[in-house]
């Protein structure tokens, strides 16, 4: 399955499953957008992002957790 910038909550799993100490809170959105981009399965043009959609997969993490 690839990931898309509309994937929230699956890009949060993913998160999740890679950086499972990490708490989101304490993110900056510009290393989530990277932490994001090198996901293995996340395959969408890096233009699309914004920070309402970052917003978003920082949100679906918090709620995860």
């Amino acid at each position: 399955m690839t990931l898309k910038w509309i994937d929230s909550l699956e890009i949060a799993l993913a998160l999740i499953d890679k950086y499972p100490k990490q708490d989101p809170t304490q993110l900056h959105f510009t290393a989530l957008r990277e932490w994001i981009l090198s996901l293995d399965d996340f395959e969408d043009d890096p233009k699309y992002c914004s920070e309402r959609i970052l917003e978003a997969v920082q949100q679906c993490w918090i709620d995860e957790i």
